[in-house]
C-alpha cells in the first residue's frame, strides 16, 4: 500500500526563534519539527526571509540555523521542503544605518538623538574624516576632520564630545559646533572613556591603567585615596590619577559606568574564557562575569542589565547579562546574532545602533537604555 500511495512528508513547523534579532552575516537558531525531510533519506530545507532566500548553516529534524543574507530586511522566516511551507515566524534583521566607516568601540548620541560614529584608520595614518554625525532622519555629515586615529567616543555632562586618540594619547573636546580642544594629554594609549555620574572622566591605557581625569573645580588629591598621581600627564582638565592598574590589554580598553557607580571594563583578547571587570569607586578590581570570547563595547539598559559585543558559546553578537535571584550570580544570553560587532548604543525609541567595524545598524530591540548624559 504504501509503494502505491507514498506516504507524503509533513510540512515542517517552526516554533521558536532565537536570539531576537540578527544582522546581516548572523544565524538565528529555529526550533521545530520535521525541519530536515527524512523522506527518501535526509533532505535540506529551502529558508526563506520574505522572498530572499537563505543558506543553512546546519539543519536538524528539530534545529536550524539559518544565515541572514546581505540586504535582507526584517521580515517573515519559513523554510520550505518541495511544496511544502512551514508557518512563518517573524524575524527582526537590523538595517545598515551607515557604511564605510572604521570603528572600535561603541558609536555615542546626544541628547537630541544624534549619532556620532568614528573612522579610526591605521595607527599613524590620517583620515579625511574622522567622525561622522548621523541626524535622526538619517543624514550623514562630517561632524570633525583631521584628528588621528580616535579611539572612543564619550558625551560629557557640558553635552560637549569627548573623543580619545589611540596613537597621541590625547582625549579631546568637541563643541556641539564641532570645535576642538585639548582636554587631557599624556597617556600612553589612550582607548576607552566613560564619564561617571560627578563627572569625572574615566580613560583606559591599554599600557595596563585606567586613569580618572578630575575636572578642576572638584579636584583634589584626597577624593583618590591610595591613588598615584600621574606625572607624565599635564592635564589641561585638572588632576589625572592612576584610579586601578590591570593586566595589559593587546587590543583596548572599553569602559562603561553601572548606577551604582562601579566601574565595568573588557579588555579583548584571543582567548574564548575573557572576563568582565567590575572596578569599585575605590578601585578596587574584582571579576564580574567571565566566559566571553574577546568582550568589546558595552551598554546598560535602565534596569541595570548589562549588554556587551561578544561571543557566548562559540556565537557572536550582543550578549545580555544580568543578576540571576535563581543562581545569585551572573546569567547570559545572547540577544543578537552578528559577526564582527564590536559595541553598540541605545537610542531614545527603544531601538539601538550596532556597530561593526564598518557599519552601524539600526535595530529594533525593544530596550529602553540607561542615559549616558
Amino acid at each position: 500500500m504504501a509503494l502505491l500511495h507514498p506516504i507524503r512528508p509533513e510540512a515542517p513547523h517552526l516554533d521558536h526563534l532565537f536570539p531576537r534579532c540578527a544582522i546581516p552575516g548572523g544565524s538565528f537558531e529555529v526550533l521545530g519539527a520535521h525541519l530536515l525531510s527524512t523522506n527518501d533519506g535526509p533532505q535540506l530545507p529551502q529558508a526563506f526571509f520574505g522572498d530572499t532566500p537563505a543558506h543553512l548553516d546546519l539543519a536538524r529534524p528539530t534545529r536550524a540555523l539559518v544565515r541572514v543574507p546581505s540586504g535582507a530586511i526584517s521580515s517573515e522566516l519559513s523554510l520550505r521542503h518541495g511544496d511544502l511551507a512551514s508557518n512563518p515566524l517573524h524575524a527582526n534583521i537590523g538595517v545598515p544605518m551607515v557604511e564605510d566607516l572604521h570603528i572600535i568601540s561603541n558609536p555615542a548620541v546626544d541628547a537630541d538623538g544624534n549619532l556620532f560614529a568614528m573612522v579610526s584608520g591605521p595607527r599613524g595614518e590620517q583620515v579625511p574624516v574622522s567622525i561622522f554625525r548621523v541626524a535622526r532622519d538619517l543624514q550623514v555629515t562630517p561632524f570633525v576632520r583631521d584628528m588621528m586615529n580616535v579611539s572612543a567616543l564619550a558625551f560629557g555632562p557640558d553635552h560637549n564630545l569627548y573623543a580619545s586618540s589611540r596613537t597621541e594619547g590625547t582625549i579631546y573636546r568637541i563643541t556641539p559646533a564641532g570645535n576642538i580642544s585639548t582636554f587631557a594629554e599624556g597617556m600612553r594609549i589612550a582607548t576607552g572613556i566613560a564619564f561617571d555620574r560627578d563627572g569625572n572622566l574615566f580613560v583606559g591605557d591599554r599600557s595596563g591603567t585606567i586613569f580618572k581625569i578630575i575636572p578642576k573645580t572638584t579636584s583634589t588629591a584626597s577624593d583618590l585615596p591610595g591613588s598615584a598621581l600621574n606625572p607624565h600627564n599635564p592635564s589641561r582638565s585638572g588632576e589625572t590619577f592612576v584610579f586601578a592598574t590591570l593586566e595589559p590589554s593587546v587590543a583596548f580598553y572599553h569602559l562603561c559606568f553601572r548606577p551604582d557607580g562601579v566601574l565595568m571594563v573588557t579588555a579583548p583578547t584571543v582567548s574564548s574564557n575573557q572576563p568582565i571587570y567590575a572596578i569599585d569607586p575605590h578601585g578596587n578590581t574584582t571579576t564580574y562575569y567571565r566566559g566571553l570570547g574577546r568582550p568589546q563595547g558595552m551598554a546598560l539598559d535602565v534596569d541595570g542589565n548589562l549588554y556587551v559585543a561578544a561571543s557566548l558559546r562559540g556565537h557572536r553578537g550582543i550578549v545580555r547579562i544580568w543578576d540571576s535571584r535563581e543562581t545569585n550570580a551572573p546569567e547570559a544570553e545572547l540577544i543578537v546574532a552578528g559577526n564582527d560587532l564590536v559595541g553598540l548604543c541605545f537610542l531614545d525609541d527603544g531601538c539601538a545602533a550596532l556597530a561593526t567595524n564598518t557599519t552601524i545598524f539600526h535595530a529594533d530591540l525593544g530596550i529602553e537604555g540607561l542615559p549616558l548624559i
